[in-house]
């Protein structure tokens, strides 16, 4: 991904807020080796939030895409042709994450809220935001910001700390997300 600022989606961004951090959680999405490629660039960010979130005490849940069955009937299968086989080596998280087996919340759809505890576990904890870093921006990012924005929590997506097969997919999102469900915000800014 190449440098950007926020200023490329400033005319989107106009909502602020600051999440209330006794009432927050950090979504790390999808950081697997199958995307160690697109991850690798925001690795260091993704893991400095976890490291910033757990000091404060803030909930810190990660998402693992995989599925059982090659040919699962599912959309996925049938729109990408490849799945991302569970228990597999391309499955596991990319080392350094540091998730503890009960904070990891396996999913097989871009939506982590789809047929998951995720929901009942953020309720559970009193959670009113969320702070979602991870990949794919424009897939299980944003479906995942969607669906949090649905279920009423306030969605803070962590712009340099998300990334998408390119540039372009990821500004189109952040855009997206900026305009209608989502507080855009850099590292720096939930760091401090």
């Amino acid at each position: 991904m190449t440098k950007y600022d926020l200023s490329q989606i400033a005319r989107y961004n106009v909502r602020k807020s600051t999440p209330m951090p006794d009432k927050t959680a950090l979504l790390v999405i999808d950081m697997q080796k199958y995307f160690g490629s697109i991850a690798k660039p925001i690795l260091e960010k993704v893991i400095s939030l976890i490291a910033v979130c757990r000091k404060r005490g803030i909930k810190v849940l990660y998402t693992r895409h995989g599925h059982r069955r090659k040919n699962d009937g599912s959309m996925l299968s049938k729109w990408w042709g490849e799945l991302i086989m569970y228990e597999s080596e391309e499955w596991e998280l990319i080392n350094g994450l540091d998730a503890a087996s009960k904070d990891i919340i396996d999913k097989n759809r871009y939506n982590a809220f789809h047929e998951t505890d995720l929901d009942q576990r953020l309720q559970s904890a009193g959670i009113k935001d969320i702070i979602i870093s991870g990949v794919m921006t424009n897939c299980c990012v944003e479906t995942t910001a969607r669906s949090a924005f649905d279920h009423d929590y306030g969605v803070f997506i962590v712009a340099d700390a998300c990334a998408a097969a390119n540039d372009e997919l990821h500004m189109a999102t952040l855009k997206n997300l900026a305009y209608g469900f989502a507080y855009i915000v850099d590292t720096k800014r939930m760091l401090e």
